[in-house]
């Protein structure tokens, strides 16, 4: 760990360890979440296929292609069989 020093406002340093007090963790244990959270690669999220379903609902997306997002290729489906 490398020690470092910031300068905040007065009124971040109280919310910080108020919430801090009340997960019963120091103040220092915090900001190392807090950043973990906000540092944390984009990449992770961005490829998760249960995200990328996310709002799937709300798109004018045919519901048949429910499943794209969780396959790196659009699933081949049957085509129906025209009767004679």
């Amino acid at each position: 760990m490398h020690r470092t020093q910031l300068l905040l406002e007065a009124w971040q340093y109280d919310a910080l360890r108020t919430r801090a007090e009340r997960a019963g963790i120091s103040l220092s244990e915090l900001v190392r979440r807090v950043l973990s959270e906000y540092l944390a690669p984009e990449d992770d999220i961005a490829q998760s296929p249960l995200l990328a379903m996310e709002g799937i609902g709300t798109e004018n997306a045919s519901a048949r292609q429910h499943d794209d997002p969780l396959y790196a290729e659009p699933v081949r489906r049957k085509s129906a069989k025209k009767r004679g």
